[in-house]
């Protein structure tokens, strides 16, 4: 079984908590194999983490850990070792950083030897996903599992349930949680067992109610976290965490902690003068320094619909695990909150136009990603829209991931200052302080 980690404190603070909670996952990872531990390979949208726990797999994330490269500042040297096995430049680089990884014996810069999966699930909801976990199945001859969930079919839908929709739906993605399991004994030489996933379920189920009340305390002025940094530590401990009785004490933790920074009228922004709206995915190798640029202006990033689908739909409010038929419930929730987590690929401008009124935003700042086209490409339209649609100011950025080629410091920043220009000048023409 997995090295438990201690239970965060009142007395903790939540990102000491969070930073020895992500540590911990990655020593877990690391010993598995001399733990004689299973490990799946699991991406954070689509994933069906809840079986695996049931079963007792260790979980590696590649985006996480493709990203950790970038925040140690180890990415180029990864990113070069697969472009100069054959990768384009143009190749997410996310794949090219966990490429390199492969090419690295799997040797982590957190320090942490990453195993080999005995089992990897990829999903339909990035269209990445299928053609990386092939090349895992290239490279270390391993079991892979594709779970295909359909998708929304146009803007604000939603199948209603008992409808046959609905139901298809249902039972589409029940019968490949079936096969799953299936492939899950075969692999432990374990029987499924209801009432470990009825637990893990009801684990998730808290988790989820905790993080969204920590989103909606952002919604008071000041907001008491940056959704694009702060955030980022969050979704990272929910997802290496989820359906974890760990998960669950460290979300209580950090409710608590932010639900008393609300009542002391303290802000992660000591001036906070705009807030606003990301979109789309960070650049984690400059993650700090993107973030600076908007605090030095007195701007916070109260929300991010990156926050959605980084953790799965997780956060869609209303969706909740029933824990007394536990395997019907997960092809539910799983097909339900899929499909609202991939919507802010596609249809994003609802849920930003949402956000700006919850949040009380005043501008949507949109990165683009050089090497994720999946983000990147309906955004100059998306923006288009909400600037004609509700005259909300709007600022384009781009570099990427994890390659710190893609960012040019003094070109970002001067679109930056441009912006908070704008927006300094119809807050005069509205007579405000």
């Amino acid at each position: 079984m997995a090295t438990a980690a201690k239970h965060p404190t009142a007395a903790t603070d939540a990102r000491v908590a969070g930073q020895r909670l992500v540590n911990q996952w990655l020593k877990n990872v690391h010993t598995a194999p001399e733990r004689g531990q299973p490990v799946a390979y699991v991406f954070v949208m689509g994933n069906a983490i809840e079986i695996l726990r049931a079963f007792g797999f260790e979980l590696v994330f590649p985006e996480i850990n493709s990203l950790q490269t970038g925040v140690r500042k180890a990415a180029p040297e990864y990113l070069a070792r697969a472009e100069d096995f054959g990768f384009s430049p143009d190749v997410c680089s996310y794949v090219k950083a966990d490429v390199g990884l492969m090419l690295s014996d799997m040797q982590h810069p957190s320090g942490a030897r990453i195993p080999r999966p005995d089992i990897a699930i990829a999903s339909s909801l990035c269209n990445v996903y299928i053609k990386w976990a092939e090349i895992w199945e290239r490279h270390f001859g391993a079991s892979t599992f594709v779970l295909d969930i359909p998708g929304k079919r146009f803007a604000n839908w939603r199948p209603i349930p008992g409808s046959p929709q609905y139901d298809a739906d249902k039972r589409w993605v029940g019968g490949q949680l079936e096969d799953l399991i299936a492939q899950c004994e075969r692999i432990t030489g374990q029987r499924f067992d209801p009432d470990k996933l009825a637990e893990v379920e009801a684990n998730v189920n808290e988790m989820v109610r905790l993080w969204v009340e920590i989103l909606k305390l952002n919604q008071h002025r000041p907001a008491p976290y940056n959704s694009m940094l702060d955030g980022l530590t969050y979704i990272g401990v929910l997802n290496a965490w989820r359906g974890t009785a760990e998960g669950v004490a460290y979300m209580r933790l950090l409710r608590d902690e932010v639900a008393a920074k609300v009542a002391r009228g303290e802000g992660r922004v000591r001036d906070e003068r705009y807030r606003l709206i990301f979109s789309g995915t960070p650049c984690y190798v400059n993650l700090r320094r993107m973030v600076e640029l908007f605090e030095t202006h007195g701007g916070v990033f109260a929300a991010s619909d990156y926050l959605t689908y980084a953790a799965g739909g997780l956060d869609s409010s209303g969706l909740f695990y029933d824990p007394a038929r536990p395997l019907e419930s997960l092809a539910e929730v799983t097909t339900l909150a899929s499909q609202l987590g991939l919507s802010n690929h596609f249809f994003s401008h609802h849920t930003l136009a949402q956000q700006v009124k919850d949040y009380g935003a005043d501008g949507i700042v949109y990165h683009g990603i050089k090497s994720c086209r999946t983000v990147a490409t309906s955004m100059a339209d998306n923006r288009e829209y909400v600037t004609s649609r509700y005259g909300l100011p709007t600022l384009y950025i781009e570099s990427d991931l994890i390659d710190p080629r893609y960012w040019s410091d003094a070109q970002i920043k001067n679109r930056v200052d441009a912006f908070f220009e704008v927006l300094e000048q119809r807050r005069l023409v509205k007579g405000e302080a």
